[in-house]
């Protein structure tokens, strides 16, 4: 296992999901006093896991397509994208 992409990729996740609307529904719902946490927890858990296992497999399937470096630059335009049609939309 490599553990340098390991650590990037939880990293990664770890500060793209702090304080966006998933971790706040989460919140939400562990806020019920008649909830278990333990069930929210795991809810959420398996919702990342099978959010993340289909992003896996869908850039496994681009990248027999389409090169990497190619990937990085519809990335980043992605991004980017996103973000001035966020900035506009505020």
């Amino acid at each position: 296992m490599d553990y340098k992409i390991l650590l990037t990729v939880f990293a990664s996740v770890f500060i793209a999901e702090l304080g966006d609307k998933t971790q706040l529904a989460t919140m939400l719902f562990a806020a019920d006093k008649e909830v278990s946490k333990l069930t929210v927890f795991l809810g959420a858990s398996l919702a990342l896991i099978v959010a993340s296992g289909i992003g896996v497999l869908a850039g496994s399937f681009i990248s027999q397509f389409i090169s990497e470096k190619q990937l990085h630059y519809i990335a980043g335009i992605g991004f980017v994208g996103i973000g001035l049609w966020t900035l506009f939309k505020a």
